[in-house]
């Protein structure tokens, strides 16, 4: 049975005429009252009637790429690269070639956001969409990111996932491009142990990102490894009554170490310099800071120099993803290197059908330690 826009009004509870601005975005409407709009659209899987509905399964010459936050330099260098990439012949589609329209879509790491860019892009039958970026770890919401996805690949967009995870419930798309965050993380947390410290800081970043989530992971996993955090050699020094951690290094005796010694923040500087003077005043002899990304990571150096500590005297400080101005910090930040641009680029030709897919759809794009000026060996604090 078609659906009418009748139907859309009656199911999102506004009128046919509320209906009709919202899809053709000629008056203004309510925020809320747009979202349930474009909901309702999704829900009923409704089409323009007239000539629209005979392209329904037809893609244009739009190309979307979602982003959480453009003026970050991660989200940037990445659409700015797929961008460049996209346009010209070999869009996969079996149409003659021809420039596209790449729209950046931001989110400002709104769920709701994020489904409606990608509702108003299978709307316009957009030829490709990317998607950039650690995914919010809500079950509904991954749900209906599989759903939404599955329905813009049946209808013949191409879907690049860049710098996200795949979702395990098996959504369409033509590639997903991961970052080994885990991997990256735990690589950075080793050269700090191995230069000697024990006592380490960490600012996370949004519980809820996958990001996030795979970053601590790795840290913790090098903690654990090093029997520096709950799990490892520490828990059972404290079974024992010891209150220290195996080697006599007197890590602090609370059983919540991990927790104790992580806070989580927004991926900026502000978060960053706030997060860090917490964990100062909770562990006054800790000797280094992990920095969830590098942004993060100069707010950790500005709240760690606002004490009186040195960098890296007193006080190493790491960020993560190499962004451009890691190497101009003073001192020069250590971080790990994601090749941001290389993966956007990547992304824009997979979606443009430029490049063949790899085995399986999935590839992990490798992390590399960068050390520089802002780490070295604790001094006795």
């Amino acid at each position: 049975m078609t659906v009418t826009l009748a139907d859309v009004a009656a199911r999102a509870r506004v009128s046919p005429a509320t209906v009709s601005r919202v899809l053709n975005g000629n008056y203004p409407v309510a925020a809320s009252t747009r979202e349930r709009v474009l909901r309702a659209v999704d829900d009923l899987d409704y089409v323009l009637n007239g000539p629209a509905s005979s392209l329904a399964a037809a893609t244009s010459d739009l190309v979307g790429i979602l982003v959480n936050d453009i003026a970050d330099p991660f989200f940037g260098i990445m659409a700015g690269a797929a961008q460049a990439e996209i346009g010209g012949p070999g869009d996969g589609s079996g149409r003659a070639g021809g420039e596209k329209l790449a729209v950046v879509c931001n989110t400002g790491g709104s769920p709701e956001r994020e489904l409606t860019y990608l509702t108003l892009l299978q709307r316009q039958r957009a030829a490709a969409v990317v998607l950039t970026g650690g995914a919010v770890e809500d079950p509904a919401h991954r749900a209906a990111i599989s759903a939404k996805l599955t329905k813009l690949a049946d209808a013949g967009t191409r879907v690049v996932l860049c710098g996200r995870p795949p979702l395990p419930d098996g959504e369409a798309f033509v590639a997903a491009l991961a970052f080994d965050n885990r991997g990256g993380a735990r690589r950075l947390t080793e050269h700090l142990l191995s230069l000697g410290h024990r006592r380490i800081g960490y600012v996370a970043g949004p519980a809820e990102r996958t990001t996030t989530r795979h970053r601590l992971e790795g840290h913790r996993d090098a903690m654990r490894a090093a029997g520096l955090a709950v799990g490892g050699a520490a828990e059972a020094g404290r079974t024992a009554g010891a209150g220290r951690t195996a080697g006599g290094q007197g890590w602090p005796g609370d059983a919540r170490d991990e927790d104790r010694l992580t806070v989580h923040v927004s991926y900026d500087r502000r978060s960053g310099y706030a997060a860090t003077l917490e964990l100062l005043d909770r562990e006054p002899e800790m000797t280094a800071v992990v920095a969830a990304n590098d942004t993060v990571a100069l707010g950790a150096c500005a709240a760690v120099r606002e004490r009186g500590l040195r960098i890296p005297e007193d006080v190493s400080v790491a960020g993560f993803d190499d962004l451009p101005f890691s190497v101009d910090a003073v001192p020069a930040l250590t971080t790990v290197r994601l090749p941001l641009a290389e993966a956007g680029a990547r992304a824009g030709r997979l979606a443009m059908g430029k490049e063949t897919p790899p085995p399986g759809g999935i590839a992990t794009i490798a992390a590399e330690l960068m050390v520089r000026g802002s780490t070295a060996a604790p001094r006795g604090r």
